[in-house]
């Protein structure tokens, strides 16, 4: 058991670590290519619009009710039953997507006015957003297919071709950049024509996976359906619940709108380098996590639901302590090795990292919330994490409203990662009180360890890195010097947990009660 989560978890941070890389690297492209001005603000925020939704539709909602309705059907139903209920979940699924899309682009003016009013103001931002939120809005039919595939291959175990995907994406946008942009009389458009495009592709991704499983679906409309009447029953809650840093996300860029020129810009970067981690931990063990967790729980298992979600927690605060750390104290000189070309200035790489900084401290609560939403979604409990998501946004709108005079867009980024924390606290706190999740022992000398390691790594990096020496190297001396130190950094938390007694069994699932125990 613990064989196969640690390398099916590998699998999908190996195949997300490449797409974040390339992640960069389009970036890095926009970045050089089009700087910070008011078409990129309008792009960012019409492709964060289907982006969003895409999210809190497809992946984040439908994966989290799809899986454990699949579950079911493996455990007890035939394979015929199972082709079927793919088939007219597949066709229900493509109509309502159809549907979402079509009205998307017709409110495209209306949307850009909800959810940035301030280009309102700027004219020609308003109409150039609307026209970009127009060309990406198919993106949400395409990329609600390519979750469904991804939720099938999933639960059958198959985890690489769906955490590849994603590469699709950011090949055709760094294509459209370096050679459709300079054909376009509005460069910047070129990137939404690659978005349409990367939609696509990484649809026709995934048939041969699906071929090969023999569930190629045959899209059908199944309404009354029992299973597809489960799923729409389960996604009306988890819609919320599974995207509420979303939501907050979207309403940091909504805020932005009326801040200074660059605001909306500056949150994406800093954002981006966030979800470097969250990417490759969050998704990976969420991805995991849940069609195991789906499993124990239709076999009534409850200890290896409970020791597969120590496991869980165990790999978030032990990977995600360090890399916290690193974007804290590294803040200013990854953005200036990844970004600081031609058009994106020093004053950009300094408000960048004020909201990058804001942003890493809430790194621990998205992760551990993408590893808490499964322990209730398997079990088909979908009111909960809604409920305490709607506290958490309504904590951190209040906090908005109270940390965007002090620190502009920083309290706005600051205020989104203090409500993933009392998200992440709530969703705890809830699964331990109904003992679904019960600790294994070890846990107070394991934080120890951890802690120690922690301010190891802090006080090295804190000590010797001046952030005022990268201003002065050129691209490829703050690529050196940035992965030197990231190295340093990670060999003094390694071997700090060596040396205080951590080995790799610490990280073992205790196996459940129809397994002999380790």
């Amino acid at each position: 058991m613990s064989r196969q989560l640690f390398k099916s978890t590998a699998i999908v941070g190996s195949m997300t670590l490449i797409s974040r890389i390339l992640g960069f690297v389009r970036d890095m492209l926009i970045a050089r290519i089009f700087g910070v001005d008011v078409a990129t603000d309008a792009f960012f925020v019409a492709f964060k619009i289907p982006n969003f939704l895409r999210r809190l539709f497809a992946e984040g909602a439908f994966a989290h009710a799809f899986v454990p309705v699949l579950a079911d059907y493996k455990e007890q139903g035939s394979k015929a039953a199972l082709k079927l209920f793919v088939d007219r979940t597949a066709g229900t699924l493509a109509v309502v997507l159809l549907l979402m899309t079509l009205i998307g682009m017709v409110a495209a003016p209306l949307l850009i006015l909800l959810l940035a009013p301030g280009f309102a103001w700027q004219g020609t931002q308003h109409e150039l957003a609307v026209l970009m939120l127009k060309i990406t809005f198919p993106y949400l039919l395409f990329i609600g297919l390519v979750a469904f595939a991804g939720g099938i291959l999933n639960a059958h175990g198959k985890f690489a071709v769906p955490a590849l995907t994603p590469v699709f994406l950011n090949i055709c946008m760094i294509a459209a950049a370096i050679w459709l942009a300079p054909l376009m009389d509005e460069p910047v458009v070129a990137l939404a024509w690659g978005v349409f495009a990367a939609g696509v592709v990484q649809l026709l991704f995934q048939i041969p996976a699906l071929m090969h499983l023999g569930l190629m679906p045959r899209f059908r409309m199944g309404y009354n359906d029992p299973g597809v009447k489960k799923i729409i029953g389960l996604m009306l809650p988890a819609i919320f619940s599974v995207s509420v840093t979303q939501i907050n996300l979207l309403l940091d860029t909504l805020i932005a709108s009326f801040l200074a020129v660059g605001s909306v810009s500056w949150l994406y970067y800093s954002d981006r380098l966030v979800e470097f981690p969250v990417g490759i931990l969050g998704l990976a063990l969420g991805t995991v996590i849940l069609p195991g967790l789906a499993k124990n729980h239709a076999a009534e298992d409850t200890e290896a639901f409970s020791n597969s979600l120590d496991w869980g927690l165990r790999l978030v605060f032990l990977i995600g302590m360090p890399a916290t750390i690193g974007l804290l104290l590294l803040a200013e000189p990854m953005l200036s090795t990844l970004f600081q070309y031609n058009e994106f200035s020093l004053q950009d790489v300094h408000y960048a990292g004020l909201s990058l900084r804001a942003y890493s401290l809430g790194l621990l609560g998205y992760i551990l919330i993408k590893v808490l939403v499964p322990g209730f979604t398997a079990r088909q409990d979908m009111k909960t994490p809604v409920r305490y998501g709607f506290y958490a946004m309504i904590v951190s709108l209040v906090l908005n409203g109270v940390l965007v005079f002090p620190l502009a867009h920083a309290g706005l980024a600051l205020a989104t990662s203090l409500g993933a924390f009392f998200n992440a606290v709530l969703l705890l706190k809830k699964l331990w009180q109904e003992k679904v999740y019960q600790p294994v022992s070890g846990w107070g000398l394991f934080v120890t360890r951890v802690l120690l390691a922690s301010a190891a790594m802090s006080a090295a990096l804190y000590f010797w890195v001046d952030a005022s020496w990268w201003n002065q190297w050129s691209s490829g001396e703050r690529v050196i010097n940035l992965l030197k130190w990231i190295l340093i950094g990670l060999v003094i938390y390694t071997v700090t947990l060596v040396l205080t007694g951590l080995r790799l069994r610490h990280l073992t699932v205790v196996k459940g009660k129809g397994e002999n125990k380790v």
